[in-house]
């Protein structure tokens, strides 16, 4: 399918106003010389209206659109104490006049005394948030279930007093936002296209699977050669790859389209989260320090470190070969960097 034909069913659909884009897309020169590839940096952490933008400011747009058509008055959303996607989703709702509520699971508990990048930001913003704590021998899918069993019987308890409330999933990974990444996908190929390159390979960090499902998405329905690598930034399974799918196939339904997708569409790396979610690893901050004294750019150690240090890592063992062409897609985050010691790890050690 062509560009113009997916953007004009894009434009059916509403939308609020809140990133700027395109967003930057330019050449690393200093880190192509030295990796021996072609590589390219796209700027989804430009995207916002504020300092602290990232990728999901185009599931957002389509998210928010939604809900002020519905009516909506309070937004409910999760993620951790620490989450990108929370704060972004504040700021959406502050410049919407929506009032956003948030359910953080503290998979590192917040010093209420000294609070810190997102949560710091989201309390600035004067969002309700509500700070959800592991109960002993918790797992992470049980207490993240638990935090939306709390949003739910709070927004039950809204709507019974005759208000209009809008649940927004953990990072936006809905097919409603996931609309937005088979957006970002065509403008991207648009700025590739103006620069006259063509490229081999698309890196980016993943977690909830909004993102991976819209960029996969986008390439199907331009039937493009990039292969999309996909780095996880918390543990995943097959199904992983079946629910991003599923995903995606909804998100093409919405706009009417009849391609679809399966697990075996997706190419992701599980190999690289580790020690866990919101903890930090080796490799990550590694990868961080390489980007910021060869170019000047700061990663974070949560998602797009750690999607770095696979890249870097495939062009070390030829999995990436020399000569090729590369797109990183920097997802934001870099507030992490101002996070809690027990995210950062030793970042400053080296």
């Amino acid at each position: 399918m062509e560009t113009t034909g997916v953007k004009q069913l894009l434009k059916q659909k509403p939308k609020a106003s809140l990133g700027f884009y395109p967003t930057p897309f330019y050449r690393l020169e200093n880190l192509s010389k030295r990796l021996g590839i072609n590589l390219f940096i796209k700027r989804e952490d430009f995207s916002g209206q504020s300092l602290f933008g990232g990728n999901k400011i185009r599931k957002l747009e389509y998210l928010i659109g939604d809900a002020k058509e519905q009516g909506a008055e309070y937004i409910f959303t999760f993620g951790a104490t620490q989450s990108n996607h929370a704060m972004q989703t504040v700021e959406a709702c502050r410049k919407e006049g929506l009032t956003p509520i948030l359910y953080l699971v503290a998979y590192v508990e917040p010093d209420e005394k000294d609070l810190r990048s997102n949560l710091l930001l989201d309390r600035i913003l004067g969002a309700e948030v509500h700070v959800i704590l592991k109960n002993p021998g918790e797992s992470d899918a049980e207490v993240d279930a638990r935090s939306v069993q709390l949003a739910r019987e709070h927004m039950k308890r809204l709507i019974e007093a005759g208000h209009n409330c809008y649940e927004i999933p953990m990072g936006g990974a809905s097919p409603i936002g996931t609309t937005g990444f088979i957006e970002g996908f065509i403008e991207m190929v648009e700025q590739a296209e103006a620069a006259e390159q063509q490229f081999d390979y698309l890196v980016h960090a993943t977690g909830s699977g909004g993102t991976m499902a819209g960029l996969v998405a986008g390439k199907k329905l331009l039937n493009h050669p990039m292969r999309i690598l996909s780095f996880d930034v918390i543990g995943h399974d097959r199904s992983y790859l079946e629910n991003s799918a599923m995903l995606a196939n909804k998100s093409l339904a919405l706009l009417g389209l009849e391609e679809r997708l399966t697990a075996d569409d997706f190419e992701h790396d599980n190999s690289y989260y580790q020690p866990g979610y919101e903890m930090p690893s080796d490799k990550g901050n590694d990868a961080i320090r390489v980007l910021a004294r060869e170019e000047g750019l700061f990663l974070d150690p949560v998602y797009s470190g750690k999607a770095f240090a696979g890249l870097l890592d495939y062009v070390d063992k030829g999995i990436i070969p020399q000569n090729s062409s590369v797109i990183f897609l920097h997802t934001g985050g870099a507030t992490a960097l101002f996070a809690e010691k027990e995210i950062l790890g030793d970042l400053l050690d080296k």
